[in-house]
């Protein structure tokens, strides 16, 4: 039986990735999208609804699916004010997680961050620790994190500081121990397709983990 998948965040960087990868697989049939923008792209499979996704609870009529998958994140760069940064980071991915166990969906898999922590000071770790913590406690049948480095490739909008720091780790990567590399969306995408299709043994998949699995795809 073919499947429905939901992304979030399927205008991003990773998450555009995987849309591609969800609409070249046949063992999906719907590919459902819930974001602010739409993707501009004419596929039969693809079923848009275009909303605020900090009301995603109003809409889960339509949230219906046998997987989710949640690529959703900002930068302080492009969000320097913290309490609508932790609405994008933490809210969103946490009100996924609660539908998906209200609607009886039995995979979530959710980007989150190296160093994601809900006791650290720095305000980034905290947060995307907060939404782990939080996210786990709705006890879906199979929750996956993803936990990448520093996540290489262009995106559309300029980020100076992510600039800076992707040419240092493309220079430094050869000598920097593997858990800590820089890690491309394509393969973040490839091993949430891996993960979704074949499970794995633990909750949080941290950096070099994500890369083994999308190997196999």
């Amino acid at each position: 039986m073919k499947k429905t998948a939901i992304i979030l965040g399927a205008t991003g960087l990773t998450g555009s990735i995987l849309l591609d990868l969800l609409l070249k697989d046949t063992r999906y049939e719907k590919i459902k999208l819930f974001s602010r923008s739409s993707v501009d792209i004419s596929n039969p499979k693809i079923e848009e609804h275009l909303i605020d996704l900090f009301e995603l609870e109003k809409h889960k009529k339509d949230f219906q699916a046998d997987e989710v998958f949640c690529c959703i994140g900002t930068t302080k760069a492009k969000t320097p004010d913290n309490e609508t940064y932790r609405k994008i980071d933490y809210g969103i991915p946490f009100s996924a997680a609660k539908l998906c166990k209200e609607k009886n969906i039995n995979t979530y898999i959710v980007i989150s961050a190296m160093g994601a922590n809900p006791d650290s000071k720095v305000f980034y770790n905290k947060t995307k620790g907060e939404m782990e913590r939080d996210v786990i406690k709705q006890n879906i049948q199979n929750t996956f994190i993803l936990q990448p480095g520093l996540i290489s490739g262009e995106r559309d909008e300029k980020r100076l500081g992510e600039s800076i720091a992707k040419f240092f780790f493309n220079i430094l990567n050869p000598i920097i121990p593997k858990k800590y590399r820089s890690i491309s969306p394509e393969t973040i995408a490839k091993s949430m397709v891996v993960i979704a299709n074949q499970g794995f043994s633990h909750t949080r998949i941290e950096n070099q983990i994500i890369k083994e699995i999308a190997k196999n795809a």
